[in-house]
């Protein structure tokens, strides 16, 4: 692929989207660490100078990603069923949803536990504010979400518990990728497999707590509680 220097607003963004494109392909070839600048530009086809006219640095391009994914992920995840039953059956019920359609997605969770320690940190001030304000609207969109399966939870409970569900899912899913040493380790003793985590179970039990403890320390909506799907059961 190889591209002339882009003329006009439109060309930028195709050069732009191109980029994105190369990036997105590489990470379902390889983890988010082993992405390099320099292998964007060779497969984009553009010196890496050139790409950094449309994209500020490889960690922009993948913070561009994560907010793609996310978005792509609640869709899915706002599609699903209402869950009804009792407000327990409710809370179990979507964390689960939102640790196996994570699970489902690799790329996604590669993406959120490389966010703070990598991708947030070679980036301008004016992307980190844009950054975070995606973030935040995609955060609501998640605190939405989750209401509509357990609506006794207020609206500020909902969104720390989707900020949370984030946070949570991208630590869970580092700790769930031990390296060859640690598989090797668990193998040659078996005791220590105990401590070998499992993403979506521990996923969901973190969020199915993070709720639970929303619910009980108070974290409800006055207008709501006692109307949710469980009312009367």
């Amino acid at each position: 692929m190889t591209f002339r220097r882009a003329r006009s607003e439109e060309q930028r963004e195709e050069r732009r989207q191109a980029i994105l494109d190369t990036t997105a392909a590489m990470l379902a070839e390889m983890p988010v660490s082993e992405i390099s600048l320099n292998e964007i530009s060779r497969r984009v086809g553009l010196a890496k100078s050139n790409v950094l006219r449309y994209v500020e640095s490889r960690e922009a391009a993948l913070l561009d990603l994560l907010h793609a994914r996310i978005a792509e992920w609640l869709s899915a995840v706002a599609a699903a069923p209402v869950v009804h039953g009792s407000e327990r059956a409710r809370v179990d019920a979507v964390a689960a949803l939102l640790a196996t359609s994570l699970a489902e997605r690799p790329a996604l969770c590669d993406l959120l536990g490389a966010q703070a320690a990598v991708l947030e940190r070679n980036v301008s001030t004016d992307l980190a504010a844009r950054h975070k304000r995606a973030l935040l609207a995609l955060v609501a969109d998640l605190a939405a979400v989750v209401r509509r399966h357990v609506p006794e939870l207020g609206d500020d409970a909902a969104l720390h518990l989707a900020g949370g569900t984030l946070l949570v899912a991208g630590t869970a899913w580092t700790a769930c990728q031990p390296s060859p040493a640690m598989l090797a380790a668990y193998e040659q003793e078996p005791d220590l497999a105990a401590l070998r985590l499992d993403f979506p179970s521990t996923l969901a039990e973190f969020v199915a707590l993070l709720l639970a403890g929303s619910l009980a320390r108070g974290g409800v909506n006055d207008k709501d509680a006692g109307s949710g799907p469980d009312a009367g059961t």
